[in-house]
């Protein structure tokens, strides 16, 4: 109780004067008179009395001036930070504020008045700058509506699956004798070089690699020209890279393969009936269809939902105008830019390659950037009103999702993300987000329409460049 008082006097002393009111930018000036310096670094010193054990003074007979000349500088800093945290505080709550980040603290005075608060012979003061988030009238969802797209899966659809999978459990037999030559549909075992102009390339290469001839695995063009190559043998394939190839070094250049035919088997025939079914663990082959169908329905109903959330996503974003604090949209830039300069990195490929500059790229991710604050921000105003919450077991439940991710290493992930809360609060977000999306549809006009799957599919393809616009977890 005494300590309580105690703080509660040094408090009353600490002076702070709001000198910046702007939009969602406030600025505090504090002042710690002397004689508070003087007064929490003296207690400081008489626990520290109390509690010293020093060689040539009884425990608890230490004077203070000679701990004051060995750990006064340090039990001062410790002060500053102390007061320094305490003006936080007292700054959020007697202003009702609602910070968007960490304050920015700034020591304004010259060295030698610094110098001077350390030794509590003057005046200590500084600034504190933080930016708080804005007042969202959220009101009701009237006049918000969204058509979400539905498919059916037909008949044609399951047979196309079902067929692939005999495709890829089709027993092969070895071809082997004199005059034996490599045909369509044949599985072709090879070894190859590739080249562009006369040097190796980095993943050109392999040995003992398996190739169903006509399969389409390989680059436009590399496996008809193996057709016909004598068991044994070896040819010289010629293709060119596509324009859109995923390495960008490769897009577009002609490389040369030596190519060496190690070993062949020809294709046999799989019989599609309930004993094929029952090797992929079901009763029969209406189950199997069964199954096929329900994995189908569930990835139609993924691309259905990442339609609507975007419809609705796009629907608030138009909905509601607010002031972004410049804090949380910086962070958010320079986390999405990262993420742009890894993947050129990784691919090659430079603004100029996509058509645009690295000045009007940046604008553009600017926006985006602003986008997913103003809805982070939204969503999270929603969630808190509308009381939305996620389980622990929920939590846990994506963790375990994510430790499978790392055979092997199940437990250090599992342990890791345990250890770190702002790990784990990574793995609550988008769980969070998702129930508050659906919240928000709950309340918004729906209309089904029913498409065809190329649509719905289509659709997802091209805006899965654009999925980074549409996130906002990293802010709830």
């Amino acid at each position: 109780m005494n300590k309580d008082r105690q703080e509660e006097k040094v408090t009353q002393k600490m002076q702070v004067t709001e000198t910046l009111s702007q939009g969602l930018k406030r600025e505090f000036q504090v002042v710690l008179p002397a004689t508070d310096l003087a007064t929490r670094l003296d207690s400081q010193l008489a626990e520290m009395r109390a509690k010293a054990r020093i060689n040539g003074f009884r425990p608890g007979k230490v004077p203070v001036a000679h701990l004051k000349r060995l750990y006064g500088r340090s039990i001062m800093a410790e002060v500053v930070q102390e007061a320094v945290n305490e003006a936080h505080r007292k700054i959020i709550e007697d202003n009702a504020l609602r910070p968007a980040s960490q304050p920015k603290i700034d020591f304004p005075g010259e060295k030698d008045d610094l110098e001077k608060a350390f030794e509590a012979k003057a005046d200590f003061a500084f600034t504190v700058a933080l930016e708080v988030l804005p007042k969202i009238e959220v009101g009701s969802f009237d006049g918000v509506e969204i058509e979400r797209l539905v498919a059916a899966v037909g008949e044609d659809e399951i047979d196309l699956v079902v067929n692939r999978l005999a495709e890829q459990s089709r027993p092969y037999a070895p071809k082997e004798g004199e005059g034996v030559a490599a045909e369509k549909g044949d599985k072709a075992t090879i070894d190859f070089v590739g080249k562009i102009d006369g040097e190796a390339f980095e993943g050109g290469s392999g040995e003992g690699v398996d190739l169903v001839l006509g399969s389409g695995s390989f680059i436009p063009g590399f496996e008809e020209q193996l057709e016909g190559l004598p068991l044994g043998d070896s040819r010289t394939v010629t293709v060119t890279f596509p324009d859109d190839y995923s390495a960008a070094h490769l897009a577009g250049k002609e490389a040369v393969f030596d190519v060496t035919l190690k070993a062949l088997a020809a294709p046999g025939a799989t019989v599609i009936d309930d004993d094929f079914a029952k090797g992929y663990g079901l009763d029969d082959l209406a189950k199997l269809r069964e199954s096929i169908k329900a994995n189908i329905e569930r990835d139609y109903a993924a691309a259905s939902r990442r339609k609507w959330k975007r419809a609705l996503l796009d629907a608030l974003d138009a909905k509601y105008a607010f002031d972004l604090p410049e804090g949380l949209v910086a962070q958010e830039f320079d986390a999405i830019w990262r993420r742009v300069e890894a993947e050129q990195a990784q691919s090659g490929r430079s603004f100029a390659d996509e058509g645009t500059t690295e000045e009007a790229a940046r604008a553009d991710y600017r926006k985006i950037a602003e986008r997913r604050v103003r809805l982070g921000l939204l969503l999270a105003d929603v969630g808190d009103a509308a009381g939305v919450k996620v389980a622990d077991e929920e939590v846990n439940q994506a963790l375990f999702e994510r430790a499978r991710s790392f055979p092997g290493q199940e437990k250090m992930v599992w342990d890791y993300y345990q250890k770190n809360p702002s790990a784990l609060a990574e793995l609550r977000a988008p769980i969070y987000e998702e129930k508050v999306v659906d919240h928000i549809l709950s309340l918004v006009k729906v209309t089904d329409k029913t498409v065809p799957k190329e649509e719905l599919l289509a659709a997802d393809d091209e805006e899965d460049e654009e999925e980074a616009a549409d996130s906002s977890a990293a802010l709830v």
